[in-house]
């Protein structure tokens, strides 16, 4: 079965905006040398050579430094993907390109069964479910190979690698909104497993290695259909990740850290036409639009997909206009109702890029900004409220006298 089945888009929401469910949800979601020995430049293999350590991730920015008082932050701006699996529809190399072309940095939480053969597939033991169970399919060694190029590839351009976990169960005894910590983390060593013995689970060892160590770099990921985030937190904590963006309907404020672990959700932005407003992610919108149908009447898809820009859009200018809290887009590769969300969430990306103190990054790019600040400063902008400038105007914001105090 390869990408995404009509059986988990079923499983993709228990609702759809604000004004129509309280919650909503999320993730669906060369050739190398002689068989063991690196493909050139492949680094120092690990393990079975699934994955190698090729020194420092290229094209990241620069080491974020603390802002100054009176100094505006930047408008921080996530672009995410759940699954990350490329299946044969173009979309995984698409968004590559388009942020090459705009300089921008993404998430690509990636699933961790998209590396697993479906012949391979008992070897999956997921909590509360059947071997081998899982509601979004396996990838067709074809869809694998091209998911494995275009991972590569992200890391290289300086995204990042999160996880989506495996399995995807949304719905029923066996949802992850049940699991224990101790089942979460059995997912997520099941989940590093197969990023990191595909060579082993697919016998292709003569192909290149993944270019990085992956232990070291997921420090985080987004659960599926963002359920069940108080019992992965801790655990999370334990892994030492550094933050996780599985909680829904969050507001469009400055985020804080639950369990030691910084919690950035998808936000409730504005929607047009509607007085609700809607979680920023491209099934939230479809949900809303077509009532969780993939292949709506196609006369909607001129308005729904203007619709979906414009509320990116919303978010992003009521943000860079007052607050400047960060804004946070979840994405699937996908072909809903003609691909209008891949349409609008690249249309929102280019009239976004390029303004003046706006950064598109990853989320752990955004992390290392957040760990660089002062507590104080981050303290004072959690205090804004959504869509509220602060006093006196950012001249005037965390003085001198403030921050010698230790604001907490």
């Amino acid at each position: 079965m390869s990408g995404i089945s009509r059986r988990s888009v079923a499983r993709l929401g228990l609702g759809a905006g604000i004004g129509m469910a309280a919650a909503s949800l999320a993730g669906c979601s060369g050739q190398g040398g002689p068989e063991g020995a690196p493909a050139p430049g492949a680094g120092r293999l690990i393990g079975d050579g699934s994955t190698s350590y090729t020194g420092r991730q290229p094209n990241q920015p620069p080491p974020p430094t603390a802002l100054e008082p009176g100094q505006p932050p930047p408008q921080f701006v996530v672009f995410s993907w759940d699954g990350a699996g490329e299946v044969g529809t173009g979309l995984f190399p698409r968004f590559l390109q388009l942020a090459r072309d705009h300089g921008a940095h993404m998430t690509f939480f990636l699933s961790g069964l998209y590396l697993l053969p479906e012949d391979k597939k008992r070897l999956y033991r997921p909590p509360n479910n059947p071997v081998g169970a899982s509601d979004i399919g396996y990838l067709t060694d074809r869809h694998l190979k091209e998911t494995l190029t275009y991972v590569r590839q992200a890391w290289l351009d300086g995204h990042e690698i999160g996880t989506h976990f495996n399995g995807h169960f949304c719905t029923g005894p066996g949802s992850v909104a049940d699991w224990t910590p101790a089942q979460w983390r059995s997912e997520i060593e099941q989940a590093r497993s197969f990023v990191t013995s595909w060579r082993t689970h697919t016998g292709w060892h003569s192909a290149p290695p993944l270019p990085f160590d992956y232990d070291k770099e997921l420090v985080g990921g987004r659960t599926p259909c963002l359920l069940g985030q108080a019992n992965l937190l801790p655990v999370a904590r334990e892994l030492g990740w550094r933050y996780d963006a599985s909680s829904p309907g969050g507001l469009q404020r400055w985020p804080r850290k639950r369990h030691g672990v910084w919690d950035l959700p998808l936000q409730s932005i504005p929607f047009p036409g509607h007085t609700f407003e809607v979680l920023s992610m491209d099934y939230n919108m479809l949900a809303n639009q077509s009532r969780n149908t993939t292949r709506a009447p196609s006369y909607n898809y001129p308005y729904w997909r203007a619709q979906a820009t414009q509320a990116y859009l919303a978010g992003f200018q009521r943000a860079y206009g007052t607050n400047r809290a960060p804004l946070f887009i979840g994405n699937h590769f996908e072909e809903w109702n003609g691909g209008i969300y891949m349409d609008a969430a690249e249309e929102a990306l280019r009239q976004i890029a390029g303004r003046e103190d706006v950064r598109l990054v990853s989320f752990r790019q955004f992390t290392d900004w957040l760990d660089a600040q002062d507590p104080a400063l981050l303290a004072q902008l959690r205090r804004l409220q959504v869509g509220e400038k602060p006093d006196g105007g950012w001249t005037a914001f965390l003085r001198p006298a403030e921050r010698s105090r230790g604001m907490a």
